[in-house]
């Protein structure tokens, strides 16, 4: 009787496996799935390639900072064939990171890794441009957020906290470029990268953003200073160093900046019909050149950031 009934659970898995094992292969197989690309028009244009190449110098960026905090080296050793030569990064280290915040981190790693390779495969890349994710930049960036020298200088390295503060700094810039890139693309495989693209920045940034909600009125050891406050300090110097209005917002703001002009909460930054904020090429590079003006190199690119576009501010 044992072995009968052992027998029938063999059976009954043995036939729930062989039902996920058809569906799935039957998924892997199915040949008839639509592109959901127009069967008229250009794939890439050839005007969305400088557009697109821009991105990159934010996704250098983005994918030295994260894999160096979360694995200790960068793409020099997990992807050397992306950086094409181009200088390692300046005072890049490992972050002290909880197991939480590692995990969160890691998977942004990659997932910048994936995105170099993407825009290599539609648009090619450049050689990776000189980039400063020392503490020591960082530090020099949260003073002038602060107006005053930090005591001791902030470090983005020190714990998970403080790290997951240094990437408030950086997702958001590449979410609000793609937003304004977006109405100027015009091939369809283009306009696929980039609206891909801009749906990871932005979980990523909402992922940043809910982290630091959840821990908003605590203050940032061993400052004065509370997580909300640090985040109402930055979007002000970005939009500072931006020019052109408001268009980032901290996790608190007055009523008539906040949804439906009805809350203070803020998790998410929009504009007045909650709808992403945009900026230009120009306005990227006031804020990551860490001087308010696009051609002035400086901040996380002590020499400029590469490819035509942000070359051209440079001449």
């Amino acid at each position: 009787m044992a072995f009968k009934s052992s027998f029938t659970h063999f059976l009954v898995i043995y036939m729930i496996l062989s039902e996920i094992f058809l569906i799935s292969f039957s998924y892997a197989t199915n040949t008839t799935c639509p592109s959901g690309y127009p069967e008229k028009g250009v794939a890439v244009d050839k005007e969305d390639i400088d557009k697109m190449q821009f991105a990159v110098n934010l996704e250098f960026l983005e994918a030295e900072y994260f894999s160096w905090a979360a694995y200790g080296y960068g793409l020099d050793v997990v992807a050397p064939n992306l950086p094409m030569g181009g200088p390692p990064p300046i005072g890049a280290r490992k972050a002290n990171l909880d197991p939480l915040t590692m995990n969160i981190i890691m998977e942004f790693a990659n997932q910048e890794i994936g995105h170099l390779r993407a825009l290599n495969s539609t648009v090619g890349v450049f050689p990776r441009p000189l980039l400063d994710i020392s503490a020591k930049n960082f530090a020099k960036l949260f003073d002038e957020a602060f107006g005053h020298k930090l005591v001791p200088p902030f470090d983005p390295y020190r714990d998970s906290l403080s790290y997951m503060l240094s990437c408030y700094v950086i997702p958001y810039v590449g979410l609000v470029g793609y937003v304004g890139t977006n109405p100027n693309i015009n091939g369809y495989v283009t306009k696929r990268l980039l609206a891909g693209l801009l749906g990871v920045e932005s979980g990523q940034d909402a992922v940043i953003r809910m982290y630091l909600y959840e821990r908003a009125t605590q203050f940032v050891p061993p400052y004065t200073y509370t997580v909300a406050d640090f985040t109402a300090r930055i979007s002000e110097l970005r939009n500072k160093l931006g020019k052109c209005g408001i268009k980032d917002e901290g996790l608190f703001v007055p009523p008539q900046l906040g949804a439906e002009n009805r809350i203070k909460s803020n998790v998410l930054s929009a504009d007045f019909n909650s709808i992403s904020y945009k900026r230009s090429p120009a306005e990227i590079l006031r804020i990551v050149y860490s001087s308010g003006d696009e051609h002035m190199p400086g901040g996380f690119y002590p020499k400029g950031a590469n490819g035509k576009i942000a070359k051209d501010f440079l001449k």
